[in-house]
């Protein structure tokens, strides 16, 4: 189990214009500015949970993943990671948990990715039988074969990203905090390491708390969402729940038979998209039934698909909300967490000072 308590980590930052002469002032009088990177955010996510975890560039994602990992100790609230504090960096912790970020690796840049895995096998005390089985079977889940065996430089950096989840795995644990793993991977290679998280989530019954600016990512591996915005919680609940309450209305998708005005279709539903004989419009739901009747028995139009709001229009009306107001988007009410045991599915390094 995660439970993080009014958690808060403010930066202490130096400012100075620039120049020689600011410079030199500089080192007899400086002028701090206090950085909240994270503000008073609580939340409690259940051992086998899917959790995405939202907001834009500097939202204070990845300061919060690093003080639930560990890396950084808060300013002030509590946090909680599998019963232990993590700031305290205790062994058994450290036995349970793993991060992965998409921007850092841990691999020997001139060895190959094995001498990393024997190393690790060391680090974590790992018996020599149960490491070759994981690692078997880490390599077949990840479909590794002959890579382990080359340099990590001379890797793509999908085949590099996979070798690192390996790395990342082998101790077996628990509580996975994920910071963008797919980031500048091909749409084949998204798909791949999606699968092989869902697969070790339902395997291991693991806790997985995954931030990406990829949106598929996230509506594929996360049934529950925490959103945060210049360090506050503005959401926290199921993400089919929040698209609901945002923006109800449906997208409807379909190919013409036979041209038809701008005016017609405008009678049905909004226009959102009209590329040639292809027509997407914006129906509300009261509305939906008769709109999808005159389409398919008047029209006879053809493709015809039915889809929810994209996660990031929502998204992108909630921070413009922020940006207009100068403050945190309005908070979402929270949705009832899943059970204890329910399968249910942080910023780049700038974020922290």
């Amino acid at each position: 189990m995660i439970r993080a308590k009014d958690l808060t980590k403010h930066f202490k930052v130096h400012k100075r214009p620039p120049g020689f002469i600011s410079a030199m002032k500089s080192l007899v009088h400086r002028k701090y500015e206090i950085v909240k990177a994270v503000d008073g955010v609580s939340f409690t996510i259940e051992r086998g949970e899917r959790v995405g975890f939202l907001g834009p560039n500097g939202a204070g994602k990845t300061t919060t993943l690093k003080v639930l990992s560990g890396l950084l100790h808060p300013t002030s609230g509590e946090v909680e990671v599998a019963g232990h504090v993590p700031y305290k960096r205790e062994a058994e912790l450290l036995g349970k948990i793993t991060l992965v970020m998409g921007q850092k690796s841990q691999l020997i840049w001139d060895l190959p990715p094995a001498e990393t895995y024997a190393m690790n096998r060391a680090i974590f005390d790992v018996p020599k039988a149960e490491f070759d089985a994981t690692l078997k079977e880490l390599t077949e889940l990840l479909e590794l074969g002959n890579l382990v065996d080359k340099p990590a430089r001379q890797l793509s950096l999908g085949e590099r990203m996979k070798c690192e989840l390996a790395a990342a795995l082998l101790h077996k644990p628990t509580t996975l905090f994920l910071d963008e793993p797919t980031i500048g991977l091909d749409v084949a290679m998204q798909v791949a390491i999606r699968d092989f998280v869902r697969s070790y989530n339902q395997r291991y019954e693991a806790t997985v708390l995954l931030t990406s600016h990829y949106m598929d990512d996230v509506v594929a591996l996360c049934p529950r969402i925490i959103v945060i915005d210049r360090g506050t919680l503005i959401h926290d609940g199921d993400l089919r729940q929040l698209i609901k309450t945002m923006d109800p209305d449906k997208r409807v998708s379909f190919t013409l038979v036979s041209p038809i005005d701008d005016g017609e279709l405008a009678k049905l539903g909004t226009v959102l998209v009209r590329e040639a004989q292809r027509v997407t419009l914006r129906v509300s739901e009261r509305e939906l039934p008769a709109v999808i009747s005159h389409l398919l028995g008047t029209l006879k139009a053809a493709d015809l698909a039915i889809e929810d709001p994209p996660l990031e229009d929502i998204l992108r009306e909630m921070f413009g909300r922020s940006k207009a107001n100068g403050t945190p988007a309005m908070p979402v009410a929270p949705e009832a967490k899943p059970a204890p045991g329910a399968k249910s599915g942080a910023a780049d390094a700038g974020e922290a000072p």
